[in-house]
Order: C-alpha cells, then sequence, then structure tokens
C-alpha cells in the first residue's frame, strides 16, 4: 500500500468500468479516492506516464507519493479505501490469489467485447483520443 489519496485511472466509456468506479465513489466516505477517466475528452494524457493503450488493457492508479500499480491491486487499494480491507485480504489467500489474478487477467482481456464495443475498438483502445 502507499499514502492515499490514490488516483485511479478508468476507462468512463466501459459500462462495467463505469459502474465499479460509480460504487467505489460512493463508498468512499473518507475521500481517499480520485478519479481520472482516461476515455474523456478532456483527458490529459500527461498525467500519468502510462499510455492511453496501456491504461485500456489493464487498470492502473498513482499514490500520492508517484508510485503506479497496476491490475488487482488497484482493486485491493480501492477496497481497503471504501472500508473492504477483509475482501483485499481474502483476495491475498494463497488459494484465493491465483484465482482472483486468472480472473482479473481474463475480465481484462474481455472486457470490450462483454461490453459490446469489440468490432469498434482495435487494439483494444476503443475512445482513446490520445
Amino acid at each position: 500500500m502507499g499514502p492515499y489519496p490514490l488516483t485511479v485511472f478508468f476507462d468512463g466509456a466501459c459500462p462495467i468500468c463505469a459502474r465499479e468506479i460509480a460504487l467505489m465513489k460512493r463508498m468512499d466516505q473518507q475521500r481517499q479516492l480520485e478519479f481520472n477517466d482516461f476515455s474523456a475528452v478532456d483527458y490529459d494524457a500527461a498525467s500519468i506516464d502510462v499510455s492511453p493503450a496501456e491504461l485500456g488493457r489493464i487498470i492502473h492508479a498513482r499514490w500520492a507519493d508517484g508510485r503506479v500499480i497496476s491490475g488487482v491491486e488497484v482493486f485491493r487499494a480501492m477496497w481497503e479505501a471504501v472500508g473492504l480491507g477483509m475482501l483485499a485480504r481474502l483476495s491475498r489467500l494463497s488459494l484465493l490469489e491465483p484465482m482472483v489474478l486468472r480472473a482479473y487477467a481474463w475480465f481484462a482481456r474481455n472486457r470490450l467485447r462483454l461490453t459490446g464495443r469489440s468490432n469498434s475498438c482495435p487494439a483494444g483502445a476503443c475512445n482513446l483520443k490520445h
């Protein structure tokens, strides 16, 4: 973990992603999370040293000290921030962690298809204007 706030970079054009972020926003009573929609027209690609294509491939976040995390670690950090630390700890259990990592990898590979955007999104860069 790192020092909050945690800035989460997400694809607001992805309905599943947008719902997850909306839930995190509602649960974030301590205001430890900040969100940056990289699909937005006004997204500043210089706000993180990760390409928009890579942001679209796997979720990324940046701690207040500048360190960048990605994948399941982003979800764990968000869960900790919103009071779901038990979920984060469960996801680290030796029996569950491999399944959690595989499930997220599968989702990340298939999220555009799952949301009906796979035909219009070459190379996983849907709505990426930068």
